[in-house]
């Protein structure tokens, strides 16, 4: 915390705000400590594979050999950084529907699956998180880490996002709808299921950039369920698809899901396309 923080939030004369903004730092700065756990252990494996030996590395730092070993086993995994330092602030898109004759608001149940798997994951990483919603004219992203989960249809934050990416875009044709197409292999990815809903398998995108000093993950599936198998493949290799020094990274994930919108099987089908590639 800085000093500026510390006393913006002592000499702060409303005390629900004061409180308010108290919780705020003490959940950013409780991320940076274990974001910088984090760093500690990944500086000691680091300084391990140049040659030397761990009780080396412990007089080094002024610590003993047992508290080296207790760093590399409780210190948080290399992959964290995937999603940033956090707390993430993930979204989904506010959808709209008629009832009774009247337009009302609401989520789709995919899109709040992944949302919660995200959350899952995110949490497993010591990552706090928060929600949004993705209106139809969302154009801005919220400040710090954050995962956006929206299809290039569903607002212009998405558009936007998928614009950076020099592989992949999607596609929308009068035959076969929305598409994820790949320049590199000329291959456009379409949903099974959005031909044919007895087929149930489904496509979805995702990348990972660097945006500044933040971290912003963007997932969206030709339909939402292609979403949720994103979410679960990056669940399952987030540790093999993580570079360090890659600032943008992307892929496609075909995924298999049962009547009730469960996936069950999860494969990347292109990529993961990287700016160390």
């Amino acid at each position: 915390m800085t000093a500026d923080d510390f006393e913006q939030v002592r000499n702060d004369p409303d005390p629900i705000r004061r409180g308010q903004r108290a919780s705020e730092l003490m959940i950013r700065y409780q991320q940076r400590v274990t974001e910088l756990a984090r760093l500690r252990k990944a500086a000691i494996e680091e300084a391990n594979r140049s040659g030397m030996s761990y009780v080396e590395i412990a007089e080094r730092l002024g610590i003993t050999k047992g508290r080296i070993t207790q760093i590399r086993s409780e210190a948080p995994r290399a992959e964290r950084a995937f999603f940033g330092v956090g707390p993430i602030a993930i979204g989904i898109p506010r959808r709209f529907g008629f009832e009774e004759g009247r337009e009302r608001p609401f989520f789709d149940a995919a899109d709040q699956a992944t949302q919660e798997a995200i959350e899952a994951t995110t949490g497993r990483l010591a990552l706090s998180s928060s929600r949004f919603a993705i209106d139809r004219d969302f154009a801005e992203l919220p400040a710090g880490d954050v995962v956006v989960i929206c299809g290039p249809k569903s607002a212009p934050i998405a558009r936007s996002l998928l614009s950076d990416d020099p592989v992949l875009s999607f596609r929308r044709t009068d035959e076969d709808g929305w598409s994820i197409a790949d320049s590199r292999t000329s291959q456009h990815y379409i949903s099974p299921y959005r031909r044919d809903s007895a087929t149930r398998t489904d496509v979805g995108y995702f990348s990972r950039r660097q945006d500044g000093g933040r971290i912003v993950v963007h997932i969206a599936g030709v339909t939402s369920v292609g979403s949720l198998g994103v979410a679960r493949w990056l669940d399952l290799n987030l540790a093999e698809v993580f570079e360090p020094s890659s600032t943008f990274i992307s892929g496609v994930v075909e995924c298999d899901f049962t009547a009730d919108f469960t996936v069950i099987d999860t494969r990347l089908i292109a990529g993961p396309y990287s700016d160390r590639a």
